[in-house]
């Protein structure tokens, strides 16, 4: 049973309940329901504060899926699996292609700038701690979370090997940068690969060798064992998964690439759509849960949460019951 997670009066996240006592809580009077990016939640009305128990967040980071789980002593509260972020570089490498283009059209662009140095963080390693870094702050607005344990990922350089040091330097790179941010959040245990499956063992629990399969022993177990050994937790009473996937907006493609009749580019990309951000979780009398992509004339684009399939191009934004912004498509398994 996935418990619900409870804000103070407040705000303050509390210890989660079941879901029977979160509809008792509702039915009198005490709290309300709330929604926030996919996730359901109470916030209670007569109460600032109650007893918090230790609660620690595991994080089992990965080149394609990574997983997040929530322990308590007693029990565990959330499972998540998720996708990487692997776009950016591609896109980066686009923009760069069409923004070159660009110098060579009447159009609105920017002069080069050479001899920079780039310095800090690649756009794509940024993009995919990044990722993790807010999923992360978005569980602490939710839940009590004393302490997050992370898998460290180890990459050493070798004398020598140019590409294999040209490849692994932005990793370490990102992994420290992420660090130090999620230690404003709350303290950070790290743990190494060898650790997590000494953990496993421990708890008698097996991980599958299929990476891409979309349960709870193939990343979220690392995920839980990670944060059950910080917690005294002994088995996992709760192996649902919530499945969440990054969405990817064109917030600065100007254009389409290619020209259409007459030599002409249709204005392409953008971050709202008729006032509501490309993202936005909405209701709609037809299609139900939803959201908002792009626009079409006096029309809008809505999308299926769980696949990102395109549901219409004729939706009326007057027909749309407005519940949230987000940056992922969420459902649950």
């Amino acid at each position: 049973m996935q418990y619900v997670p409870v804000l103070s009066a407040d705000g303050k996240p509390l210890m989660p309940c079941h879901p029977a006592r979160a509809r008792e809580l509702v039915r009198k009077g005490r709290a309300v329901r709330r929604f926030r990016k996919g996730f359901f939640y109470i916030r209670l009305l007569n109460r600032t504060d109650g007893e918090v128990q230790p609660v620690a967040c595991g994080i089992d980071p990965g080149s394609k899926w990574e997983a997040f789980s929530i322990v308590g002593p007693k029990r565990t509260y959330l499972n998540l699996h998720i996708d990487a972020v692997t776009h950016v570089k591609e896109n980066v490498e686009k923009r760069r292609m069409l923004r070159r283009n660009r110098r060579y059209r009447k159009t609105p662009n920017r002069k080069p700038r050479f001899n920079r140095a780039r310095g800090g963080i690649p756009p794509s390693t940024r993009a995919r701690w990044g990722w993790k870094l807010r999923i992360a702050g978005f569980l602490k607005g939710l839940y009590p979370i004393s302490v997050f344990v992370v898998e460290d990922v180890k990459a050493h350089t070798k004398q020598g090997k140019k590409s294999w040091n040209v490849s692994f330097s932005p990793l370490q790179i990102g992994k420290q940068w992420f660090y130090e941010e999620l230690r404003k959040l709350s303290p950070v245990v790290t743990r190494s690969g060898w650790e997590t499956k000494q953990f496993r063992e421990t708890f008698g629990l097996h991980k599958t060798s299929r990476k891409s399969a979309e349960t709870f022993f193939a990343h979220a177990v690392d995920a839980w064992v990670l944060a059950a050994s910080e917690v005294g937790a002994t088995q996992p009473n709760y192996t649902g998964l919530i499945r969440m996937v990054p969405l990817q907006f064109r917030r600065r493609s100007l254009h389409l690439e290619n020209p259409q009749k007459g030599g002409k580019r249709r204005r392409h990309g953008g971050g709202t759509s008729f006032g509501l951000r490309r993202g936005a979780q909405v209701l709609h009398p037809k299609f139900g849960f939803c959201y908002v992509g792009g626009t079409m004339q006096d029309r809008l684009s809505l999308h299926d949460a769980r696949t990102g399939k395109r549901l219409t191009q004729r939706a009326k934004i007057d027909d749309l019951v407005f519940l949230c912004n987000a940056s992922w498509r969420i459902w649950k398994i």
